[in-house]
């Protein structure tokens, strides 16, 4: 772990960029997959907040994955600290929308490396900074937030962030179950081939979870779209949120998305609940 931390250090503040276009197929993909009645949107079109998520995938070997499936962060970065990694949260600070037909810009480096350890093992704590760039400038700020922990820790995800309260009560309120079907889904829209979203023996057996868990990004997404249902009749712009992670959802078990607005009407509390009513994802969304 010393070298790997120490390697990791090295790596403050050292900037890796990366291009992407903002295409319309992409979009519409993941609108699929959400279940949106939508049209193929057209160039121009502002891509909805939060969804940058679906753009500038990893793009590395099947031969360089790790056993769980990932890559480092981005090309060059240490390998991980320690075996198995969570997304822990992120705070984003949009500037802009991305539009179909932009040619965009990511620029991400390690902002902080802090080991910890406490009744769960050994933690390493890693803040990546990114800015995406685009043709009319700066369009989101992102610090986005990772755990690394031992391979021995049993006790999974909840172990490691802060105990799970009870969801308190909402204005807006939905319930669904999601398939592996819509988790395979999202992952091939995002690229993303972390073993525990679509691998049950793995993920049951070597992460040590009940099932299949729910990308957090497709959770902050539905979270979002719910903010989108209940605000038909008033457009927004999102200024800010910033999402937290508390505890894994998984497929086949119910999911409860809620929402609250500010009484002024600029900003709103959102967060998705288990099926135990427990916490599972907090967002906090202000608005310009």
């Amino acid at each position: 772990m010393v070298s790997e931390y120490a390697q990791l250090e090295q790596y403050i503040g050292v900037k890796h960029i990366t291009e992407d276009v903002i295409t319309a197929s992409q979009v519409h993909r993941l609108s699929l997959t959400l279940n949106r009645h939508s049209p193929m949107p057209k160039t121009g079109d502002a891509v909805p907040w939060g969804w940058h998520f679906i753009f500038f995938p990893r793009l590395v070997h099947t031969d360089q994955l790790s056993p769980d499936g990932l890559s480092a962060e981005f090309e060059g970065c240490p390998d991980s600290p320690l075996p198995k990694r969570m997304f822990v949260g992120n705070n984003l600070k949009f500037h802009e929308p991305l539009r179909i037909g932009d040619h965009a810009t990511k620029e991400i480096y390690i902002k902080s490396v802090t080991p910890k350890t406490g009744r769960s093992g050994r933690l390493v704590f890693v803040n990546f900074a990114i800015q995406i760039t685009g043709p009319r400038g700066l369009v989101l700020e992102d610090e986005h937030m990772m755990v690394f922990k031992d391979d021995e820790q049993e006790d999974s995800q909840a172990s490691v962030l802060s105990a799970r309260a009870s969801a308190p009560p909402s204005a807006w309120q939905r319930t669904l179950t999601l398939d592996e079907v819509t988790l395979f889904r999202y992952s091939a829209v995002t690229f993303n081939p972390h073993r525990i979203h679509y691998d049950q023996p793995y993920t049951v057996n070597q992460e040590n979870y009940s099932g299949l868990v729910v990308q957090g990004g497709l959770t902050s997404i539905l979270l979002l779209e719910l903010l989108h249902e209940h605000c038909k009749d008033r457009p927004f712009v999102m200024d800010s949120y910033s999402m937290r992670a508390k505890a894994p959802l998984f497929a086949s078990q119910a999911i409860t998305l809620s929402g609250q607005p500010s009484i002024d009407g600029q900003s709103c509390q959102l967060w998705a609940s288990n099926d135990q009513g427990q916490l599972a994802m907090e967002i906090a969304v202000k608005f310009k």
